[in-house]
C-alpha cells in the first residue's frame, strides 16, 4: 500500500511553498494529525496532513474499504496578524480527524463545528468546506486509490451556521459574495441576514 502522506505534503509544498511552522497532534484511537502553517505575504494559511492517510467511510457501512473511497486534506486562509490565529491548530487537527474518530465524511457544503471559537476571542466556532481546486489542486493517486481533495474552509459566525442549516450552503455563499465579505479577515462580522 503506498503511503499518501509524503505526496501530500509535497503538493502542498508545491502549491504553497515551504510551512514555516508545524504542529502534531494525536487522538487516542487515531492516527497522527499535523497542521502546516504557511505564510504568503499578508495571508497565513494553515493545512492539516494525516486526514487523507485512510479513505473517508460510509459510516452506514459494516466495514470500511481501507483502499477505495474519498480522501482529503483541510485548507484555512486567513489574515496574518490580525488575530492569534496560530491557536487553530488543534481545532483543525479535530476535524481532520473527525473521519476516524466519528466516520464522517467531509464533502464540500458540510458544515464542521468546533463547539468553541476556532482560535481565543474568534468570531467563528464552524466551518463551512467549500469546493476543492483552487488553491490547491487535487492529488491524482494509482487506481483503484480516489484522489486527495484539499478542502477550503471557511469560518462561520454562529449565526451564519444557523442561516446555512435552513438556506444552505449555496445561498450563503451568495449572500457573502452580494457582501464583498472578506472571508479572510479572522475578526469580521456576521454578513446581514435578513
Amino acid at each position: 500500500m503506498v503511503d499518501v502522506l509524503p505526496l501530500v505534503e509535497a503538493r502542498l509544498n508545491t502549491a504553497l511553498g515551504e510551512p514555516d511552522a508545524r504542529a502534531a497532534v494525536t487522538f487516542l484511537g487515531t492516527d497522527r494529525i499535523e497542521v502546516l502553517r504557511f505564510r504568503q505575504e499578508d495571508v497565513v494559511r494553515y493545512a492539516t496532513l494525516g486526514m487523507s492517510g485512510h479513505p473517508m467511510a460510509d459510516p452506514t457501512a459494516v466495514l470500511a474499504d481501507p483502499v477505495a473511497g474519498p480522501r482529503a486534506e483541510l485548507v484555512l486562509s486567513v489574515r496574518a496578524g490580525v488575530a492569534d490565529t496560530d491557536k487553530v491548530l488543534r481545532p483543525l487537527a479535530v476535524l481532520a480527524a473527525s473521519p476516524q474518530v466519528e466516520g464522517l465524511v467531509v464533502t464540500p457544503g458540510a458544515s464542521l463545528d468546533v463547539g468553541g471559537p476556532l482560535w481565543p476571542g474568534a468570531p467563528f466556532t464552524s466551518v463551512l468546506v467549500g469546493e476543492p481546486g483552487g488553491l490547491v489542486e487535487d492529488l491524482e493517486l494509482d487506481a483503484p486509490l480516489d484522489p486527495v481533495r484539499f478542502l477550503p474552509l471557511l469560518p462561520m459566525t454562529p449565526n451564519e451556521a444557523a442561516w446555512k442549516r435552513v438556506h444552505g450552503a449555496q445561498a450563503l455563499q451568495e449572500r457573502w459574495l452580494a457582501n464583498g465579505t472578506d472571508l479572510r479577515d479572522p475578526t469580521r462580522g456576521s454578513v446581514p441576514l435578513d
